[in-house]
């Protein structure tokens, strides 16, 4: 009896790590065995200038629209640089959220650089390029775990989730950058 209490408190403990890892609320940076694995390239054309382009990306860092509350919380701002939390839904009701800092580098580039979530290490820069037609967002970025083959597979996971977000807020990039472009 003793050993079956066991057992299932050992399974409802792993149980309990894994979903708050999945929800970004518990971290494994063990440091032992890392591994990286390369994020995109993902590539949006635009047609709209460059610096409209940045302007959206930054914009609901220095000001939340309440459309993206529950998307967005800033928790602290820069003049080039704020901590964000992303709260991304996963289906089933749950919702991951990472603590990220994202720094502004007008009119070209965006980076994040993850502090909290369901990996150890992930960087990732939007990089804007200007084009006959517009703008190119050119999206890139390393994610790390730890734990070699076990991290390696946790890692593959995450990325495909992590890049279909990452996708998602590309397209809404596009969008709203176009429609600010044909008000104009």
């Amino acid at each position: 009896m003793r050993r079956a209490l066991g057992t299932a408190g050992l399974l409802a403990a792993a149980g309990g790590a894994y979903l708050a890892t999945v929800r970004g609320s518990l971290t494994v940076d063990l440091g032992v065995g890392r591994r990286t694995r390369p994020l995109g390239p993902q590539r949006v054309r635009i047609a709209a200038p460059r610096e409209l382009v940045f302007e959206v990306v930054e914009s609901p860092y220095r000001r939340t629209p309440r459309a993206m509350a529950h998307k967005l919380e800033v928790l602290e701002r820069g003049s080039d640089l704020v901590l964000a939390a992303h709260h991304t839904p996963l289906g089933g009701g749950m919702v991951a959220t990472t603590l990220e800092t994202v720094r502004f580098e007008p009119p070209g580039l965006v980076g994040f650089r993850l502090v909290r979530g369901p990996v150890p290490h992930v960087t990732e820069t939007f990089l804007l390029e200007e084009t006959a037609e517009g703008t190119e967002l050119v999206y890139s970025g390393e994610l790390g775990t730890d734990l070699w083959a076990l991290g390696t597979a946790w890692g593959g996971l995450v990325a495909r989730s992590w890049e279909r977000t990452v996708e998602g807020s590309l397209a809404a990039v596009k969008e709203e950058a176009e429609r600010r472009a044909r008000a104009r």
